[in-house]
């Protein structure tokens, strides 16, 4: 049992890289981003309800056009007796959560063990829902938000902090060995760094000729 402790021991990552300073630092600066943009999009479907057919300021073109998108009908997915709710609004209550949690876990508060998972899983869900609505936009809609693409990036370095949080600094799952070497030996930082530039590369491929018109 000793020489189990003492395996996991050494295999828990150190440094600052992993420490909660650096983590929940890294997960407040995205979730504040993300929740101001949020905002914004907020006063944008606003304006628009006020002033029906004027396009909105972020207008560039018929591809890079807030407009198209917020006039789509995956810009109010959530419906209610007859009315419909902007995403935006609830970017704003779920940010705000996020950018609680990070205040908490900069106060080095180990969280409960069901409060850290259900923080990881809604930090998926923000992150499904944000992917979901940017293929849309890509291959549906075929025209591009500003402000939905930087919180599509906010959104995804948000699931990364909160993940390597979880992992070793919650200590959730308890015995993932393999996790955790995934993040001692820094392999999660290549992931991360590819992954990112692959989803610009991405968008670069598909509508980049029209972002820079």
């Amino acid at each position: 049992m000793d020489a189990d402790n003492d395996m996991l021991e050494q295999e828990e990552p150190r440094g600052w890289r992993h420490g909660p300073t650096w983590l929940y630092l890294v997960m407040l600066a995205a979730s504040l981003a993300a929740l101001l943009v949020s905002f914004v999009l907020s006063a944008e479907t606003l304006q628009m309800a006020r002033q029906p057919g004027q396009a909105l300021s972020c207008d560039v073109n018929s591809v890079l056009s807030c407009t198209a998108v917020a006039q789509s009908w995956q810009s109010e997915i959530v419906k209610f007796a007859g009315l419909s709710y902007p995403n935006a609004f609830f970017g704003i209550a779920a940010e705000a959560v996020f950018v609680t949690i990070a205040v908490i876990g900069l106060a080095r508060m180990r969280m409960p063990r069901w409060f850290a998972a259900c923080t990881w899983l809604g930090s998926l869900a923000a992150l499904a829902y944000s992917y979901w609505l940017t293929s849309q936009s890509l291959f549906v809609i075929r025209a591009l938000c500003p402000w939905c693409l930087a919180l599509f990036f906010a959104t995804t370095i948000q699931f990364m902090a909160v993940s390597h949080a979880t992992v070793t600094v919650q200590r959730l799952p308890a015995r993932a060995r393999g996790l955790r070497r995934y993040y001692r030996l820094n392999i999660d930082l290549m992931i991360d760094v590819v992954w990112l530039l692959a989803m610009a590369t991405l968008i670069l491929v598909k509508d980049g000729a029209y972002l820079f018109t």
